[in-house]
């Protein structure tokens, strides 16, 4: 009890848990929180969005979520089980983060640092995809009832370059990618290669999938070229249209690249979950 008489009690969000998962080969560690919807779940199961940088977004999407699904006939955003991926760390955004979400490139490849030091190490975007797929899908699917046709993949800056990494080679695994100010310019020559084989893939096989690019208006100021990269790659991907590839793009007026999250989840709820 407390001097005032009053009951310090601890904050949390409802119908949520949290475990610490390591990848197979003991070499990452990730902290896994996830938050369902109340009630039984739907014949299919639950759509699943699983959304990276849990440390900085987490509550805001989960607390999305549980008030516009209350009234989806409104709203268009359906329940939904929230699998966010992070990390052990009170901070919002880690560094760990720079080797789960890049392609491996030479130094001499990155933009330069800020400050000057050397960037965190780079190049894991590979193993990570394999840790979702092949680790946290399936103890997600275990413990949940998940509907494996409505799985979406959500990033934003290096998470969504991550994402787009995924869509180019491995369209099957979610039907949804949103990709937030995609930090292209991070790994653009990888990246690009990644998307013409995209491209060529889209010839041999049949690919549904849809996609969501995003940025704030405020980021056309960013030396990278954020707002036009993600403009021009939307534009590209807009022409495979016949393949089975739906893109859509959203500016955010007035948004820059860290402010645009809360208005991006927002959005990207109603283009994951609507029915």
């Amino acid at each position: 009890m407390m001097a005032n008489g009053t009951d310090r009690l601890e904050v949390t969000i409802p119908r949520t848990e949290q475990w610490v998962m390591y990848s197979r080969d003991g070499n990452r560690e990730y902290r896994i929180a996830v938050a369902k919807p109340g009630g039984e779940p739907p014949p299919s199961g639950y759509p699943v969005i699983y959304l990276l940088d849990a440390n900085a977004v987490f509550g805001t999407m989960v607390e999305a979520v549980r008030v516009q699904a209350r009234r989806p006939e409104k709203t268009g955003v359906v329940p939904a089980v929230i699998v966010g991926i992070g990390y052990r760390s009170d901070e919002p955004f880690v560094p760990a983060r720079y080797y789960d979400f890049t392609l491996p490139v030479c130094v001499s490849e990155l933009p330069p640092s800020p400050d000057g030091t050397a960037w965190p190490e780079h190049g894991g975007a590979e193993a990570f995809l394999n840790f979702i797929e092949e680790e946290l899908k399936p103890k997600v699917e275990r413990k949940f009832k998940i509907d494996s046709a409505r799985q979406t993949i959500f990033g934003h800056s290096l998470g969504g370059l991550f994402v787009l990494h995924a869509l180019f080679t491995r369209p099957g695994a979610f039907r949804t990618y949103v990709a937030g100010s995609p930090s292209i310019h991070w790994n653009k020559r990888l990246i690009l290669d990644e998307e013409q084989q995209f491209v060529s893939r889209l010839e041999q096989e049949n690919i549904h999938v849809r996609i969501l690019i995003a940025a704030g208006e405020l980021e056309k100021n960013h030396e990278s070229r954020m707002l036009d990269n993600a403009k021009e790659l939307t534009e590209r991907l807009s022409a495979l249209a016949s393949r089975g590839v739906h893109v859509e793009f959203k500016e955010f007026e007035g948004e820059g690249h860290v402010s645009v999250l809360p208005s991006l989840i927002s959005r990207a709820l109603r283009f994951a979950l609507s029915r």
